[in-house]
């Protein structure tokens, strides 16, 4: 491969990357509230890293903490958006 290949095989790869999406979220439970305090460092907002059309697939933003969730939320959960 040239150098002027490898150059646009980066160039069409960055164009590729999607913007992040975040979404916020409420411990409702004592068991959410334990996480969200001891692993997620309280830090409310999470990336969307799946989507279906009934849930969403979370990691915490300290990437320590990952769950699935409804998007209406659920009895542990609260979506804020």
């Amino acid at each position: 491969m040239t150098f002027v290949e490898v150059k646009k095989t980066m160039n069409s790869m960055k164009a590729l990357k999607t913007k992040k999406r975040f979404i916020s979220v409420t411990p409702l439970s004592s068991k959410a509230k334990n996480r969200f305090i001891n692993i997620m460092e309280s830090f409310h907002s999470c990336e969307i890293e799946q989507e279906t059309n009934d849930k969403f697939f979370l990691v915490s933003l300290n990437r320590q903490y990952c769950f699935w969730i409804q998007k209406s939320g659920n009895e542990h959960w609260k979506v804020e958006k």
